[in-house]
């Protein structure tokens, strides 16, 4: 009887619970009933259970977290990888009348101390940030301070190294979530197979069954592969659009008004089929990540409102775009793997109605695509350099006893080791995982602040002991002009005062408009162990992950390759190939179901230039390099390939004769060719 009774109470509790997510889903957002797998995820979250949800492109994930913010007590924090994903998000919570905001170098001093302001008082439900506002000293110590119900980590596939967009900032993201204190985590994403699905659970410790996961088949999304040979391309994109525009048109839509995205791999490529679509008449504008963020903004509000029908882009443009009827996308050269594949032609057909995916596909562009992957990976050398300028700064802490420390920069160590950004963050996450560093706390190497009162007018707002330390950091700032810089050292030892309290004084006066405060130069600490630093072995194991690494790359870029020429349902392949067992063994709306299997082929074949030739551009390479840089083959490798590294940018190497020159030819190649002529 007992039982009984409280299953009923459950049964109860539950179909209210129900009722009030359904009523807060009709008043807030106007719809009448959930998508396939909101309602599950929301009644876990609301019930104190992290999860995962995986959701096809365009299915709702985000209203997963907006409803269930409303029912949570405290802010929602909301880790986004994209500045423009957050712009759109926050302009529709507004339009509904959800309080929300984003923390971002887009705002204004004065902006960033009301947001902070308005989340303090509970005005604010939901805050978006970026990942790396984490290494912010300034957002940490006020995100600390602020009592958070919920952490939503959106493209969360970010966080496996098994994933297609490896960030490895949001490895720290499990970490983060302990120190705050946050109890309930919801993670999404559209791409991840099963391997991606299992890594990102278990770093967030979210259970089996609370991971859901509707199925990626899209029955709307009709997939082509098309062969064309490499000088034919642009002819034939010209036609597939033409069709497309003639197709749809024929379903009763205005010819001017279909929507559709290009993508391509280059930058210069881009403009150039922009450039070619156009004259044909074609209403096609180019983007990629070269144009500033103006212009980048314009084009995409140009076509979310219809005023651009065609855009010609590389891969940064996407996330941020929530366009329904986008009714074809088409690959111009060869996606960088069968998860950004997915990716891209997920923005197509969002309303449900039918939209095409076209690929036009050959292998002429495939070490374009692997020449990005080979960029990526530092040399042994620098990797030693690396290790080497841990060991020679690392320095005794002034917080501890017995604690090392060693300070960074990311772009100058990037410029001094020549490896690239995002492979040096990589290295710093691997380093850590081996227990070499422990990231202790980043800060702004430089501070400054001006008035916008009078010094002692603000001074007269405060008394005692407060009044005094403000007095002493004015009275040891060093000024020029109207700006003056807070002197951290002398402030800790005339007043023993850490720089943490300062830069807290200094964000109130800014926060109530007495001062305006500016920061720059993001430093990071890390404490040293130095024993496992000094492993002989260390610089080889971490070359070693990365060699791994390229390789796994490598084969990625090759599963693409064998996905499109398959002989078997394209639809139902890309379905399983993330984890979904249930799409159809036959789509009946793919090429391969048509009957049209694809054969992809190599166009002419690539020339080298003459040896002399290689011998004397690479003369001028050494030449230009001498005395900045050993001059090693993967360095000669990348300049042939046309591959950027942060020594070329340094020195101007990128405008010497022969830069590119082998740019049409895979790097393997270029790398037996260089060990003979050198």
């Amino acid at each position: 009887m007992f039982d009984g009774r409280r299953k009923l109470t459950r049964n109860y509790k539950l179909s209210d619970r129900r009722m009030n997510l359904l009523a807060s889903l009709k008043q807030t957002f106007g719809f009448d009933q959930f998508r396939g797998g909101q309602e599950q995820t929301i009644r876990q979250l609301v019930a104190g259970q992290s999860s995962l949800a995986i959701f096809p492109t365009g299915s709702g994930k985000s209203l997963c977290y907006q409803l269930t913010a409303m029912h949570l007590p405290h802010v929602t924090l909301v880790v986004s990888p994209l500045l423009a994903l957050m712009k759109d998000q926050l302009e529709f919570l507004a339009s509904k009348g959800i309080a929300a905001a984003s923390i971002d170098s887009t705002l204004s001093g004065e902006q960033s101390q009301q947001v902070m302001a308005d989340v303090r008082s509970g005005t604010i439900k939901i805050l978006m940030v970026s990942v790396e506002r984490f290494k912010n000293e300034r957002f940490r110590q006020f995100i600390n301070a602020v009592p958070i119900s919920m952490l939503v980590v959106d493209e969360a596939h970010c966080i496996s190294e098994w994933g297609h967009n490896f960030r490895p900032d949001y490895l720290k993201l499990p970490v983060y979530c302990q120190e705050l204190n946050i109890p309930l985590v919801l993670l999404l994403t559209a791409t991840a197979t099963k391997k991606v699905k299992n890594d990102m659970s278990a770093k967030f410790s979210i259970r089996p069954e609370h991971i859901i996961q509707t199925g990626f088949y899209r029955e709307n999304l009709d997939l082509t592969v098309v062969p064309v040979k490499e000088a034919e391309k642009a002819q034939s994109l010209l036609l597939q659009i033409k069709h497309q525009q003639q197709v749809f048109s024929g379903q009763g839509m205005a010819v001017g008004g279909i929507a559709g995205i290009v993508y391509v791999t280059l930058q210069f490529t881009a403009e150039k089929v922009a450039s070619y679509l156009q004259a044909a008449g074609i209403n096609a504008c180019a983007y990629h990540a070269g144009f500033d963020a103006e212009k980048r903004q314009q084009i995409q509000n140009d076509f979310m409102q219809g005023s651009t029908d065609v855009v010609v882009a590389t891969i940064a443009f996407g996330m941020g775009i929530d366009k329904s009827d986008i009714r074809f996308v088409m690959h111009y050269d060869l996606p960088k793997s069968i998860e950004n594949y997915s990716q891209e032609i997920g923005r197509a057909g969002r309303d449900g109605q039918p939209s095409n995916c076209i690929t036009l596909a050959n292998l002429d562009g495939l070490n374009t695509v692997e020449n990005f992957v080979y960029g990526d990976t530092p040399e042994l050398s620098a990797i030693e350099y690396l290790i080497d300028n841990i060991r020679q700064e690392s320095k005794p802490s002034r917080r501890e006893s017995n604690v090392t420390e060693w300070e960074l920069q990311v772009v100058g160590l990037s410029n001094a080791s020549n490896i690239r950004q995002l492979p040096l963050k990589t290295l710093l996450v691997q380093l850590e995982m081996m227990k070499v560093i422990k990231p202790m706390y980043a800060y702004f190497a430089e501070f400054k602040y001006k008035f916008l009162q009078d010094k002692q007018t603000i001074l007269a707002l405060f008394e005692g002991e407060r009044r005094d330390f403000l007095q002493a950091i004015f009275d040891t700032s060093q000024f020029k002009k109207v700006w003056g810089a807070p002197d951290f050292e002398k402030l800790f030892s005339i007043y023993n005062t850490e720089r943490s309290r300062v830069i807290t004084a200094l964000d109130y006066l800014a926060e109530k408009q007495l001062i305006e405060l500016e920061s720059k130069k993001m430093t990071e600490v890390f404490q040293v162990h130095q024993e496992a630093l000094h492993r002989s072995e260390l610089a080889q194991t971490l070359h070693h992950y990365f060699v791994d690494k390229e390789e796994k790359e490598i084969k990625r870029i090759a599963s693409l390759v064998r996905f499109f020429e398959l002989n078997t349902c394209l639809s139902s392949n890309l379905a399983r190939y993330f984890d979904d067992q249930n799409a159809p063994a036959q789509c009946g709306h793919c090429s391969v179901c048509r009957g049209q299997v694809a054969k992809l082929e190599y166009g002419q074949q690539a020339k080298w230039p003459e040896e002399s030739e290689l011998r004397r551009v690479l003369i001028g390479l050494k030449q230009q390099l001498e005395g900045k840089v050993v001059l090693s083959v993967d360095i000669q490798c990348r300049f042939l390939a046309g591959i950027s590294v942060p020594v070329f940018t340094r020195n101007k190497v990128r405008q010497l004769p022969g830069f590119a020159c082998c740019e049409h030819l895979r790097y393997g190649e270029i790398r037996e060719k260089v060990m003979v002529i050198s």
